[in-house]
């Protein structure tokens, strides 16, 4: 049967230990540390049981000194307070815990020489060595695993000889625990640069038939106690065809010191396969040498795509100017993936420096090189660009023009806002007017109404394309002006202008919700609209207005919807309003739904919309008769058995 490792008490047990330790604290605000030590000690020697002297253990690790020791000695040997005493222990300076853990130990068998010796290694007690080396023969493997591993902890040659030995003779069920203490013995060599004892050791469990995880862990502090020895072992594992040794080498190339193990690990990048180099390259990277920058640069512009693409992907690490040339290849490189990751890296690099040497390059260079640069400029928000942008954007490259046009959006301010009107009105081709017509729109989007007067002269243009273009771009702007233009375009001489402006209005309150100004040409639209579809736009606009205009009260918002109701002669501008009222949860809204639920063309609307606002949660001003009688009106008007349903639950949970 499998022992228990829980050697806390029950959780009646524990939520008392942790009343009694507050009771502790508050007792002992004013007491000093050897106060508090003596009435500690009192507790342990006194006849309390187990669950009281728990906590009078822990608080010794922290008051605790050698006087303590013969009160907490005893303990050791209790299986309900062993654990506790341990505590204590552990933390309490001096040869006298120490001296208590070792006489311990010939007393204890099982869990409870199990956590003695874990203590012992905890303490590295160097004394403790031949007693816990005459364990390591025990019948019981887990007393075999606690001393191998106190023995590893306490290190130094005589844990080494000790567990070297018996190492050499362990049968297969504690071979892998000694081997076990072995690597940490050899750890603490490691970490003491005694490498020599190190090595022998790691090397003695490397030869051993331990299973593959301790054999790895050989290997690997048997390279890295070697130093510059050691990378043809390290080589060796690089080369190996199992997975799981090569994965153990890419760890330890990243550990190994040395310019000698890049040049290394660097030579060894052109004799492992292409799966394998990306790994390896890595792991060069990781390393952080300096000398391995100059590798990377000649394996990111001649080596496997997979290679290149990872190579490409780590000079950001370097963030070293001098690979910008070598990125900006990269980055007009016919391979889609070479060029995504080239210019995925020129946009993390940070610095000054990287943006400089860009710029140097923008204004000599042409084609797919220009325009990477460009598009760079943007997404390193490089303003020194925008004088270079504007150039760009009358580029006889196509390409270049659209990265120029498409930065300039983002970068430029109302300063460019006049060149670019001007570049619309000259544009060649629907590509370059659009591109210009977007960065416009970029700008206002960002600058308001700064740039609405150069704006403006679009709308007055003899090209009805160009009309159509500066009221899109001013719908961005917005601003007194800009509305006005645009509603005087709704009377343009050309249809498609005409159209233009009632969408361009129809949507303003997307924009700029709270312009009240849109209201008056919204509801014109709606009276006096040409055509049919301009009514129902206007309609649309103008609820969508009521709808998202904070300034308005709820009041405000259906008295509006009220007074429009009456210019709404089809059923799908009546629905328009229902959605709207249904979103306003107030008793006037009520009012309205009940009395749309009349017509029996819109009355299934009207009555979802009469139950949903009913039942909105924190409904206020609204009394219980009048959702009611809203409610009934929902059921004598819907013939949907659904929307009857809840209007009918709605109405019992009033009652």
């Amino acid at each position: 049967m499998k022992r228990t490792k829980n050697f806390s008490l029950l959780g009646a047990t524990v939520l008392f230990l942790t009343i009694a330790q507050a009771t502790f604290a508050a007792d002992s605000g004013n007491e000093s540390a050897a106060d508090k030590q003596r009435k500690f000690i009192a507790i342990l020697k006194s006849d309390a049981p187990p669950q009281d002297k728990a906590i009078p253990c822990k608080q010794l690790a922290i008051y605790g000194n050698k006087e303590a020791v013969p009160a907490l000695a005893p303990l050791l040997a209790d299986k309900e307070l062993s654990s506790w005493a341990r505590i204590a222990l552990e933390a309490i300076p001096g040869p006298e815990a120490d001296e208590a853990l070792r006489t311990a130990v010939p007393k204890l068998q099982g869990l409870l020489l199990v956590g003695t010796m874990n203590s012992i290694g905890v303490r590295r007690d160097a004394k403790a060595v031949d007693i816990l080396a005459g364990k390591l023969t025990d019948g019981d493997v887990e007393v075999v695993a606690s001393a191998a591993a106190a023995l590893g902890k306490i290190g130094g040659k005589q844990s080494a000889k000790a567990l070297n030995q018996a190492l050499s003779s362990a049968s297969k069920q504690t071979l892998p625990v000694i081997a076990e203490g072995c690597i940490l013995c050899a750890e603490r060599f490691l970490a003491d640069e005694k490498f020599t004892d190190a090595a022998q050791l790691y090397d003695a469990v490397r030869k051993a038939d331990v299973p593959l995880q301790r054999k790895l862990e050989g290997i690997r502090g048997a390279i890295l106690a070697r130093q510059s020895d050691g990378i043809p072992m390290l080589l060796e594992q690089l080369r190996s065809p199992e997975k799981a040794e090569f994965g153990m080498a890419l760890r330890t190339a990243r550990e190994l010191p040395g310019s000698a193990t890049t040049e290394a690990l660097s030579a060894e990048l052109k004799r492992v396969t292409a799966d394998r180099q990306v790994m390896l390259l890595l792991a060069l990277a990781d390393r952080k040498d300096s000398a391995v920058y100059p590798k990377l640069l000649e394996t990111a512009e001649k080596s496997f795509k997979a290679t290149r693409v990872a190579t490409l992907g780590l000079l950001d690490r370097f963030n070293n100017v001098s690979a910008v040339p070598v990125l900006l290849n990269g980055a007009i490189d016919e391979d889609a993936d070479i060029a995504h990751a080239a210019k995925s890296t020129l946009t993390r690099m940070e610095g000054k420096k990287i943006d400089a040497a860009l710029m140097d390059r923008l204004p000599k260079s042409s084609g797919k090189t220009r325009q990477v640069i460009i598009e760079l400029a943007a997404l390193r928000r490089i303003e020194a660009a925008v004088p270079v942008l504007l150039a760009s954007a009358v580029d006889a490259d196509p390409g270049v023009r659209r990265a120029a046009l498409a930065t300039l959006s983002s970068l430029g301010s109302e300063k460019q806002v006049g060149d670019l009107v001007s570049l619309i009105s000259k544009a060649k081709s629907a590509d370059d007017r659009d591109g210009a017509e977007k960065a416009l729109a970029g700008i206002c989007g960002r600058t308001g109404t700064k740039a609405v007067a150069l704006v403006l002269p679009l709308t007055k243009n003899n090209d009805s394309e160009l009309r159509k273009s500066g009221l899109r771009v001013l719908a961005m702007a917005g601003g007194p002006e800009a509305l006005g233009a645009v509603t005087a375009a709704v009377n343009d001489s050309d249809e498609s202008v005409q159209d233009e402006a009632v969408g361009t209005l129809a949507t303003w309150p997307n924009n700029w919700p709270e312009d009240g100004a849109v209201a008056e040409p919204l509801l014109g639209l709606v009276k006096t609209g040409k055509k049919r579809s301009y009514q129902v736009q206007g309609a649309r606009g103008y609820l969508l207005y009521v709808q998202e205009n904070k300034k308005l009260s709820n009041a405000d918002k259906v008295k509006a919807i009220d007074d429009l109701l009456p210019l709404l002669k089809q059923p799908p501008e009546k629905r328009l309003a229902i959605s709207a009222l249904g979103g306003i949860p107030s008793g006037k809204s009520l009012d309205s739904l009940s009395t749309l639920a009349g017509d029996p063309a819109i009355a299934e609307e009207a009555s979802l919309a009469i139950v949903n606002v009913a039942t909105t949660k924190g409904l206020q001003g609204v009394s219980k008769e009048a959702r009611q009688k809203a409610l009934q009106t929902a059921i004598a008007n819907s013939k949907n058995e659904a929307t009857r349903t809840k209007a009918g639950e709605a109405l019992k949970s009033i009652k």
